[in-house]
């Protein structure tokens, strides 16, 4: 069995915090702030220039590299197995869409070696794709935008006749194009297939506001949190860089459709639109948590750690309410760390800050890796 909740050890992936952040750091930053929390935080990094390795405020026992999705399961459960041995993990929080077959793969071996996680199934995944949105709404009795998934560029040439312009482009895992003509959609295939590959899904773009639901699914169709969330300023990569927590009852029957009908197990997204007429959306739905995940602890439902406290064995009641009016400000830094702190983990895979290193005096004291 898993230590007691407050000792646990907890790993957490997705530690890149650009203009396009993964959602490590606001996971862990909610897991911090988690009253009954006394545990250790260990990051799970792809590159050795992942911000959240250097962050002195999550007070990381250390990061480790561990291998990009592309070189497998095997591989990737090697590494987690070794860093295990160096630092006994009781959960890991995948946070990134890419990683999750390859988590799915191994959960079960993991589990053997006292690892748990807190994930979908493989058709659950599958049943939330983009390319099966179409099949996701008529279940849950959810309205989606119209879609056609494609795998050529010749199919933009009759697109129009089905899905009128404006239409969006979207990649598998990320990304999504606005197209208002022919030459517009054409060149936002080539872009898409060239960062994410086929298919590309076009889907009919809907003028309104943009709104987003972060919540966890108990695995027997019920809700144990939700939280929703109206963009108040989006970047030009689409990211909500302001956002407010608002009490909407839509969105919260819209999320509970949704656990109902998948059976979700673990955390997600919905992304919502209203449109000025009042109807909504169902736009997509994110396998993971958000990267403005930590609103959900500040406005009173600490998702991350009740994502960590169901992957432990433990039992979790739903939770309901929360302080509508919690608004996040996302905000870029510069964050000091030393030649050396980047070398240790260039060179070991892992890097341990001291509790003790004082930047602003220029003196950094790195823990001996063996």
């Amino acid at each position: 069995m898993p230590a007691h909740r407050g000792d646990l050890a907890i790993a957490v992936t997705g530690l890149n915090a650009t203009d396009n952040p993964g959602p490590g750091v606001s996971v862990m930053r909610g897991l911090r702030l988690a009253p009954g929390f006394r545990g250790k935080l260990v990051g799970l990094a792809y590159d050795t220039l992942d911000p959240g390795i250097y962050s002195r405020e999550l007070g990381l026992e250390g990061s480790w590299l561990i291998p990009y999705p592309s070189q497998g399961s095997e591989a990737l459960l090697e590494r987690i197995l070794q860093i295990h041995t160096e630092v006994p993990l009781d959960v890991i929080i995948p946070t990134l869409d890419s990683e999750l077959l390859s988590m799915i793969a191994i959960e079960e071996e993991l589990r053997r070696h006292g690892i748990h996680m807190f994930l979908p199934s493989r058709e659950q995944l599958e049943l939330r794709s983009k390319v099966r949105l179409d099949e996701l709404g008529r279940r849950a009795g959810l309205d989606v935008p119209a879609s056609r998934t494609i795998t050529t560029v010749d199919a933009l040439y009759r697109i129009h006749e089905e899905i009128a312009y404006p239409f969006l482009l979207k990649g598998v895992f990320y990304g999504a194009e606005v197209a208002r003509s022919l030459d517009e959609a054409v060149h936002a295939f080539h872009k898409t297939v060239a960062k994410w590959g086929l298919p590309v899904i076009v889907q009919k773009f809907h003028a309104g506001q943009e709104y987003d639901v972060v919540a966890v699914g108990d695995g027997a169709g019920g809700t144990i949190g939700a939280v929703p969330m109206k963009k108040l300023y989006v970047t030009d990569k689409g990211k909500g860089w302001a956002g407010v927590a608002v009490k909407d009852p839509q969105l919260i029957e819209m999320t509970r459709r949704f656990m109902a009908t998948t059976k979700w197990r673990g955390p997600c997204e919905l992304e919502v639109l209203r449109t000025d007429g009042g109807s909504y959306y169902l736009i997509e739905v994110n396998p993971r948590f958000p990267a403005w995940t930590y609103l959900s602890a500040g406005a009173g439902q600490n998702l991350p750690w009740a994502v960590a406290r169901l992957a432990a064995g433990e039992s979790v009641e739903a939770m309901t309410d929360f302080r509508a009016g919690t608004m996040f400000v996302r905000i870029a830094i510069d964050q000091l760390a030393h030649m050396e702190e980047f070398e240790q983990i260039a060179s070991h895979g892992v890097l341990r800050l001291s509790p003790e290193t004082e930047m602003e005096t220029g003196t950094a004291r790195l823990v001996e890796v063996a």
